[in-house]
Order: C-alpha cells, then sequence, then structure tokens
C-alpha cells in the first residue's frame, strides 16, 4: 500500500479549494462534521464560507487501519435539507452510508475521494487511488530526517 504524507499547508490548501467549489453552489443552512475526520476541515469550511451552524454525526467505523462495523454514536434531528456534511475522505463510502441514512438530503462534500466512494459524495476535491493510504497531519508529527548519505539503506 502506497502512503500519502500530507503536510497542514496542503491539507488547509485543499480545504480551502473545497470551500470555494461549494461557494458556488449557493448558501448552506449549517455545516454538519463528520467526527472525527471532517471535524477540521468542517471547521474551515464554515470560516470560509461565513456559517456559523455548525453540528456533528459521530460514527465509529475505523481504528487506525482497522475497518469495523459502522456504529452511529451521535445522530441529528433532521433530514439535513439545506445542510452541508463535510468529511476528510470518502474511501470505500461505508461511513459515507451511514451519514446519507442520517441526513439523506444534505449536500454530502469530502476533500479527498477514492474511486469505490465517489459515488456516495455530491462534491469532493482531490481524487487520490484506491490503494493509497492517507496521513493526516493530525495523525503524524515532525521527526527528524537523518541525510541520505547516513542511511545506508537509501542508495545512492
Amino acid at each position: 500500500m502506497r502512503e500519502l504524507i500530507l503536510s497542514w499547508d496542503e491539507f488547509h490548501r485543499d480545504v480551502r479549494a473545497l470551500a470555494a467549489r461549494l461557494r458556488r453552489l449557493g448558501r448552506f443552512v449549517g455545516v454538519i462534521g463528520v467526527s472525527r475526520g471532517g471535524l477540521i476541515p468542517a471547521t474551515i469550511v464554515a470560516r470560509e464560507l461565513e456559517i456559523r451552524l455548525v453540528d456533528t454525526v459521530c460514527i465509529s467505523l475505523y481504528d487506525h487501519q482497522t475497518k469495523r462495523a459502522g456504529e452511529v454514536l451521535k445522530r441529528l434531528d433532521h433530514d439535513g435539507n439545506g445542510w452541508l456534511v463535510i468529511d476528510d475522505l470518502v474511501d470505500t463510502g461505508a461511513t459515507g452510508r451511514l451519514v446519507r441514512d442520517l441526513v439523506p438530503r444534505a449536500h454530502f462534500a469530502t476533500v479527498y475521494a477514492k474511486p469505490a466512494g465517489q459515488p456516495v459524495v455530491d462534491t469532493f476535491e482531490v481524487e487520490i487511488a484506491q490503494e493509497v493510504w492517507i496521513h493526516f497531519p493530525w495523525d503524524t508529527g515532525r521527526a527528524f530526517t537523518p541525510p541520505l548519505a547516513q542511511n545506508r539503506d537509501a542508495g545512492t
């Protein structure tokens, strides 16, 4: 499996591009962030679109790289009409289908989308190959990288 390590700057750039795309669709009542990965992009999108009403749906489906049966931990009391749902990534679409069941009338957008999950969302910004695992900036930390000359496995 290939890996993509995103910096905060790259991620912020992609979320702002998504917000610009969504702005052309008109106004939304509010933003729903899909917990947990969608919370940061939902906040950025809400800021960029000047939306003050922000809510969450909470879904438990992943534990780092291990998938399990989806569980809805927090629901909403409406069908999503006029609302914008934001998540960081649609992978297989499993989380997205759970969210669609909760708020079927919402506009669903993700920053990143893999081919298997694309049919679940209405809008996405960046297509990612299915076999790529994304490391988001909140899941990584800075670390010293030794020079190539000190790494015998790096080759020359």
